[in-house]
């Protein structure tokens, strides 16, 4: 026959049973708080800070970028924004100079691509570090067939010949002076443009005869323009420098594409338009 427990043993499991109780009740109520607290706090738990990350890749980047690279970079949105799909890219297309002076009016935009390097030298306080992504040489656009038969920069001397060049200020127009001064040719252009779409635009509706434009443009409209390539001991290369402005609202997105601009998926996309490697 068992003997009944001692009052000592009956007080000392009493204790431990009241312990127990005491230390999952302040179990309970920390799980209660840190609830509480995520309830207050969503960033505090990994799925909200995946949201958080998430919501920080989603952007509208505008790019300012020469006229000369409208088509190519419209092949550009298409695949950058398949692979960045939180990523608008937005492009405002103009001369280099023009980009330039919105810049400088203060023009909200993320990131700026010039056609050439003296127009981005002359933005250092406004812009990062650039980086050319591209090159481009010069052609002269005709008329489809050919039809006033010319050969070389020589024959737009012809003063019959209606020859349209862009305004000195934009970097083609700049180039085609630097070749026609290089061959001491005097070149009388009937309108100079803001722009090298502009000039390839007069071409091709026969309001000119003849202009000077980027191959890449020329190559643009095949079938409405033929394009008589410029030796190269005769021709100037283009160089295209892209960078971030510091006013950019979204510089993580920004960089990320600049960078992907000089990667070789960009790359290729660019020289299969007919851009040179930089």
């Amino acid at each position: 026959m068992s003997s009944l427990p001692s009052a000592r043993t009956l007080r000392r499991a009493t204790t431990g049973v009241f312990a127990s109780a005491l230390l999952v009740g302040a179990l309970a109520a920390c799980g209660d708080d840190h609830e509480t607290a995520e309830k207050r706090d969503p960033g505090s738990t990994s799925s909200s800070s995946a949201k958080d990350v998430k919501e920080s890749e989603k952007a509208d980047l505008t790019v300012l970028a020469a006229s000369s690279l409208t088509d190519v970079f419209g092949e550009a949105k298409k695949t950058y924004e398949k692979e960045h799909p939180g990523i608008t890219l937005k492009f405002s297309f103009a001369g280099s100079q023009e980009l330039a002076a919105q810049v400088r009016q203060g023009a909200p935009a993320d990131a700026i691509v010039t056609a050439d390097t003296k127009t981005m030298d002359g933005l250092k306080g406004e812009t990062g570090t650039p980086a050319v992504i591209a090159k481009n040489r010069l052609v002269i656009a005709v008329g489809d067939g050919n039809p006033e038969k010319v050969d070389d920069l020589k024959d737009l001397t012809d003063p019959k010949l209606k020859v349209v060049l862009a305004a000195k200020e934009v970097p083609v127009g700049n180039y085609s002076r630097q070749v026609l001064d290089k061959q001491h040719l005097k070149v009388k252009a009937v309108s100079e443009e803001p722009n090298v779409r502009a000039v390839l635009s007069k071409v091709q509706l026969g309001e000119a005869d003849a202009g000077i434009v980027y191959k890449t443009d020329a190559a643009t409209v095949p079938d409405k323009v033929d394009a008589i390539d410029i030796p190269d001991a005769q021709n100037a290369v283009a160089s295209y420098p892209a960078a971030a402005l510091k006013g950019s609202k979204h510089a993580e997105a920004t960089a990320d594409f600049l960078t992907w601009l000089s990667g070789s998926e960009a790359q290729s996309i660019l020289q299969h338009a007919g851009f040179q490697q930089p």
